[in-house]
């Protein structure tokens, strides 16, 4: 049995984000819900477990060593005990996992997840873009399956900034080497995926926030050429 499997546990905008993300990539796609309702997507049948589950049955359909486990329950204590759970079953199993805070991310991490998603919750719908958008499908396969020293970051646009009253559209992003930008967050906190219809036409406004990926040394040369400031970074995250 040599066919590499991807696991998802959980039926909700993540999972079906990170299938599309997946499916190409592994022999076989197994999504499993903790709801009887959810029957089928697509072309797949959806499974059902209870957090009680005998793990050990898994093995009679696919190579363990060969297999990942996407953990993508909204409780985040379900979560927490389904990593335990397939750890405590699974010493060779890789396991990711999705979290809101930091802190539910060290929980995961000491409950055996290998790799923690971190989904702030002002920029959920941030990952959501960038596991959809083929241009950083590269990117995110790094993050999660390499010893990446990829950061995410948001930079705020400052007063001085040359971006500053310039629409999205207009500006090429190619000058700016080593940083892929996915989306604009305005001032209400609501974001936008660059080059969606909506996103293209928008002007650039002062204290606007732009959410890159890229290695460190390539965001800081990006905030200098810009004129802006780091706003928030998850540079301590520990994926």
């Amino acid at each position: 049995m040599s066919d590499t499997t991807a696991l998802l546990f959980g039926f909700n905008n993540y999972s079906i984000e990170i299938l599309k993300n997946v499916e190409n990539q592994y022999d076989n796609v197994k999504i499993y819900s903790l709801h009887e309702e959810d029957t089928k997507i697509d072309n797949y049948t959806i499974g059902h477990f209870d957090l009680s589950d005998n793990w050990q049955k898994m093995e009679d359909d696919i190579n363990i060593e060969k297999s990942v486990a996407f953990c993508v329950l909204e409780e985040t204590a379900e979560n927490v005990f389904l990593v335990i759970s397939l750890r405590s079953t699974y010493e060779d199993l890789s396991i990711i996992a999705v979290a809101s805070h930091k802190e539910d991310a060290n929980k995961l991490l000491m409950a055996g997840a290998n790799k923690v998603i971190p989904l702030v919750e002002t920029t959920a719908d941030i990952i959501t873009n960038m596991l959809e958008n083929p241009i950083s499908n590269d990117v995110l396969h790094e993050i999660l399956y390499e010893e990446s020293a990829l950061k995410i970051a948001q930079i705020k646009i400052g007063k001085e900034s040359h971006f500053k009253d310039e629409e999205l559209s207009s500006i090429d992003w190619s000058h700016y080497n080593g940083i892929i930008v996915l989306s604009v967050m305005h001032k209400d906190m609501k974001s936008e995926f660059i080059y969606s219809s909506k996103a293209k036409h928008h002007v650039i406004q002062e204290e606007d926030v732009l959410v890159v990926v890229g290695y460190e040394k390539d965001i800081q040369e990006f905030e200098k050429r810009i004129g802006s400031h780091r706003y928030v970074s998850w540079n301590n995250w520990s994926w």
